[in-house]
């Protein structure tokens, strides 16, 4: 399934700490599974609505730890797999831990391809150019850049909290952990921000 994210960028720069009171959550969450249950009955309208609902949150998702046209390519990879899993959606199941399970396997996927492949007569990394994450580099925020700092698993479940919005539950649900697991890694990434912008006031950098 080709998807065209044109119309969708104008729509993905929500701040970063944007969150839905309970009330709009829930009824947004109940809007969201009853598009993907039409979805999986090849309904091109609800089609078409899903993909400009949560296209938003996956780009926000994606761009977080890449530059723009890293993110459109993860997007666009995003939608060709869900489109082909998704069958195995299970109605009354919550939809978004669904969706972040693909898009963590993308995001995965992507890193290694650019990190790890190599030349077999070199050795050298010839598919990973370095700008790939620093075009932006000099308009990172402050959240990005301490997102950047963080240990894979703690940067994982802060950005998939404070990004996309997704709840304790749900990021536990999409990283197949425990609600207890998770929240173990927030706290220890917030005593990282802490001592990162301890630092930041102080000149230095913080202990790693």
């Amino acid at each position: 399934m080709g998807v065209n994210i044109g119309t969708i960028q104008t729509n993905c720069r929500k701040p970063a700490h944007y969150e839905p009171d309970a009330d709009s959550r829930a009824s947004a969450d109940h809007g969201t599974e009853q598009l993907m249950i039409r979805y999986q009955q090849a309904d091109p309208v609800a089609t078409a609505a899903l993909v400009n609902l949560v296209s938003p949150q996956l780009y926000r998702f994606f761009a977080s730890r890449t530059n723009r046209a890293g993110a459109e390519e993860m997007l666009q990879d995003a939608w060709r797999r869900i489109h082909r899993s998704r069958h195995s959606y299970r109605p009354g199941e919550p939809m978004l831990p669904w969706l972040y399970a693909i898009a963590r396997c993308v995001r995965a996927d992507s890193c290694r391809t650019r990190h790890l492949i190599s030349s077999p007569e070199t050795g050298v990394d010839v598919s990973y150019a370095p700008s790939t994450q620093t075009d932006d580099a000099s308009n990172r925020t402050p959240f990005e850049e301490f997102v950047g700092e963080l240990p894979k698993g703690q940067r994982e479940v802060v950005t998939l909290l404070r990004v996309t919005g997704l709840s304790i539950e749900e990021v536990a649900r999409a990283t197949s952990s425990t609600e207890w697991a998770v929240r173990q890694k927030v706290h220890r990434a917030y005593q990282r921000l802490r001592e990162f912008l301890r630092a930041r006031r102080h000149g230095g950098e913080p202990s790693r």
